[in-house]
């Protein structure tokens, strides 16, 4: 089945899904975007995606280019037209098609707005899950405001580069005292050895994660303890769990970190139950 893509108003094949030459998007990474799960034929946390989208335009100052309840049509359109059971949804928007200008291009500029779907597998993703990840450590080199879900990822696809020629999946971004800030492209969590679980606050120097949310629901829900500080690197490799969440993994167990076992290797209870329990916090639409 060829794939269907969504691009300024009309639905596209796949594989004339283009948006034009001088889009900001393109030649100045000036847009965001989302990522958002879907789970037998439904969009996981849409509403929770949907508001992080409108706050992410708003610090860029970027509208958005068409009504809420018309986007909300695209979104499910663009699964529904990709027979996308379980997958991703993908949202970008951009300050549309301007001549070249680090500035603001003229008032009425409209934006660009491209919204395409994939399929992914969901007893592969089980089995990862089952294994374990490993994960690397680097130093941090983003920007100062990765609370904002910019499409500027260039530090994010070196790090991840780093994580696979290492044998990784994943690299945790580490600040200057000391302290993992998060993924190349979701939020770090340990479980310490008094069963604490862990994860950075929200800042200008993470992203708050959609999927961040959910767990912190389902660990009220299930009465575990619930840190929300900084955690060094020293303080995750003497942990008794560690793990990832994102929208494209859910809760993912860490096994090692930078090639030293976690755990002894194995992905522990706490993870294992924050994804069976994931789903039955999180909204579906």
């Amino acid at each position: 089945m060829s794939r269907v893509v969504y691009v300024n108003g009309r639905f596209r094949p796949h594989r004339n899904a283009m948006v034009h030459v001088e889009d900001r998007g393109y030649q100045l990474a000036d847009g965001v975007y989302e990522v958002c799960e879907v789970r037998d034929g439904r969009l996981v946390d849409q509403r929770r995606h949907t508001e992080r989208l409108l706050r992410s335009l708003a610090e860029l100052r970027i509208p958005l280019p068409l009504p809420l309840a018309a986007l909300d049509v695209v979104l499910h359109e663009t699964v529904r037209r990709n027979r996308v059971t379980d997958g991703l949804v993908y949202v970008q928007v951009t300050r549309g098609v301007a001549r070249r200008d680090h500035g603001f291009p003229p008032a009425g500029t409209r934006p660009s707005l491209v919204v395409s779907a994939r399929r992914t597998d969901r007893e592969q993703n089980e089995r990862l899950a089952a294994a374990g990840v490993a994960v690397v450590t680097l130093a941090e080199t983003r920007w100062a405001r990765v609370d904002i879900k910019s499409i500027s990822l260039l530090p994010n696809v070196l790090a991840k580069q780093a994580a696979r020629e290492q044998g990784a999946r994943e690299a945790w971004f580490v600040d200057r005292d000391g302290y993992v800030t998060e993924g190349a492209s979701s939020n770090a969590w340990i479980v310490t050895g008094a069963g604490a679980v862990v994860t950075r606050p929200v800042g200008p120097d993470i992203l708050r994660g959609i999927s961040r949310e959910v767990v912190k629901d389902v660990l009220a829900a299930a009465g575990l303890t619930f840190e929300e500080r900084p955690f060094t690197v020293a303080e995750a490799l003497q942990a008794r769990e560690a793990f990832l969440t994102a929208a494209s993994q859910i809760v993912m167990p860490v096994v090692r970190i930078d090639g030293r076992p976690i755990g002894g290797g194995r992905p522990g209870p706490v993870a294992a139950a924050l994804r069976r329990s994931f789903h039955a916090h999180a909204e579906l639409s």
